[in-house]
């Protein structure tokens, strides 16, 4: 196993939520240590020939209960998850009007919702690599500080390139923290709680998606946004922008003040005392006003990931030390390929590929196709907007474009409601497989139809439907993996996403105004083909993490 052990740094070991300072790490006895075996904890005799109870990383996790803790990390959680919906969002909700200031045509509108994909599929890899090896916590707040900051700095851009360039790397840091923010939110949660507490998490997505398109109704069609700021002439639009990048710098400060490391990693990484100091944490929390004590205990910890030299040190030619440090980034992509590992993984690249391509592609475009819809008909009626939009008045603002966006954004609360409740009856792998189908009827339904009245009711059951799909998937995703892989394979098939996402955007943008029927029925064929492919998952329902 191409894994390194890196000391976990100050920041990632602080116990930050019970106000000690941080120590310098132990190393504790290898010996007698177990792999997260499944057996009944025994004690443990030390040298002094005391007793001491070893724990598995499940037991740790529920002698600390449930309560306080586990709503404050939903919370922190949560806003990070909101944060990078607003990021990804923020573009689909400005076009309308950006479009006018930038000089955009529809292909150049492609490239723009494009952009902040191809920067997550570059961040999203290599961010789960590194939240594998460096810790989960720190990974976050460094990738929500570049989504904010570069987010923010777009707004400013005067000249279409580099606006296109400035959303690309703040996609860098959305590409790093959604599979992180995952990984590291189930590392805390019991195993019993798992499947409904991500579901909620995943539910702050939609509170992003209502969030941007609050804020776009809000703010885009107001005259008084309006100044200049020397040569830039800066509209409502670009208010909105730097609004958008709010949630993900705030969410990094939340993460660095108030979140400890995932004690899940710290066990992994052979820091045993740290993840004590995490479960005494939770406990604490949990059992705020009660008067009880965590009893003491030790942890079953991996011997085998501790201890290694680094490879990537190793001595020899330049050559040498570089074929070492490709195999060591790469090599857990080719272990998720592997063993019994492999046919759940080529499974779940085609789902994330038909899903990403259909919802981004899609979604994305949603309020340019409702502006289209403004005179009557569906959104592939009208064929005959040119290309180029250059003469085509973007003020005043249509403020139904945005009330709509902010209807299909709020329809996804049924589908979050329903996945909570019954993600751990039906299990993820019949709610993603169930949702994919009827996301692609629904998709086609919207080519059939004729009015702009029933464009957006279907629009809103694709919503309400697809969101379902997401909430699986991230359930899914999290427990068909071990420890030591979980980032790296999200991180992986995020990647695959945004391939996807990049594919749909830029099909929609050379052929929304030529042959609109083509996309929009891509988008349901691939939709059905995730459904069925789902069904050769495993199922998940209440596993333990590994």
């Amino acid at each position: 196993m191409f894994r390194h052990v890196h000391a976990v740094d100050a920041e990632a070991r602080e116990p930050l939520l019970t106000g000690a300072h941080p120590q310098p790490p132990e190393r504790d006895s290898d010996e007698g240590e177990t792999i997260f075996d499944e057996s009944p904890s025994n004690p443990h005799c030390d040298a002094g020939g005391s007793a001491e109870r070893r724990l598995t990383f499940e037991e740790a996790v529920e002698e600390t209960g449930f309560g306080l803790f586990h709503w404050l990390l939903l919370l922190v959680c949560g806003w990070a998850n909101a944060s990078d919906a607003v990021e990804i969002l923020c573009v689909s909700f400005l076009l309308p009007t950006a479009r006018c200031d930038l000089q955009l045509s529809s292909s150049d509108m492609g490239l723009l919702t494009a952009s902040i994909f191809l920067g997550m599929m570059v961040g999203g890899y290599a961010w789960g690599y590194l939240a594998d090896r460096r810790g989960r916590r720190r990974v976050l707040v460094v990738s929500l500080t570049v989504n904010g900051v570069f987010g923010g700095l777009a707004a400013a851009a005067p000249w279409f390139w580099l606006f296109l360039l400035l959303r690309f790397i703040s996609g860098i840091g959305v590409g790093g923290s959604i599979p992180v923010i995952f990984s590291y939110f189930s590392e805390f949660m019991p195993r019993l709680r798992r499947g409904a507490m991500i579901s909620a998490l995943a539910t702050f997505w939609m509170a992003g998606n209502i969030l941007a398109a609050g804020l776009a109704w809000l703010v885009i069609p107001r005259t008084w946004a309006h100044f200049s700021l020397g040569t830039l002439d800066f509209q409502s639009w670009r208010l909105f922008v730097v609004l958008c990048s709010v949630p993900s710098l705030s969410s990094a400060v939340l993460f660095r003040v108030l979140m400890p490391e995932s004690p899940k990693f710290l066990m992994e990484a052979g820091q045993e005392k740290e993840a004590i100091r995490v479960f005494q944490a939770m406990f604490k929390m949990n059992m705020w006003g009660k008067g009880t004590n965590l009893p003491e205990f030790g942890l079953r910890a991996n011997s085998k990931q501790r201890g290694q030299p680094e490879e990537s040190r190793s001595r020899g030619s330049r050559r040498e030390r570089l074929a070492v440090i490709l195999k060591t980034v790469f090599g857990p992509i080719k272990q998720i390929f592997n063993g019994s590992l492999k046919s759940r993984s080529i499974a779940l690249l085609v789902v994330f590929y038909c899903i990403s391509f259909g919802y981004y592609g899609l979604w994305m475009w949603f309020p340019e196709l409702f502006e289209r819809m403004e005179n009557g008909g569906s959104p592939c009626a009208n064929v005959s907007v040119p290309s180029l939009l250059r003469n085509h008045s973007c003020y005043p603002v249509k403020t139904a474009v945005y009330a709509e966006g902010f209807v299909i954004a709020a329809s996804n609360l049924p589908g979050n409601i329903f996945s909570i409740f019954m993600i751990d009856r039906l299990g993820g792998k019949a709610l993603l497989s169930g949702s994919l189908l009827a996301s692609s009827l629904s998709i086609f339904l919207i080519y059939v139809v004729q009015t702009k009245v029933q464009s957006l009711v279907l629009s809103c059951v694709f919503s309400g439907v697809s969101v379902i799909t997401w909430n699986a998937l991230d359930v899914l995703g999290t427990e068909l993996y071990p420890t030591q892989l979980r980032s790296s394979a999200l991180g992986f098939f995020t990647g695959v996403g945004r391939v996807a996402a990049i594919t749909g955007n830029l099909a929609f943008g050379r052929l929304v105004d030529t042959n609109c029927a083509v996309p929009v029925l891509l988008v349901s064929a691939l939709l059905l083909t995730g459904g069925l492919v789902a069904l050769v998952l495993p199922q998940t329902r209440q596993t333990e993490l590994t």
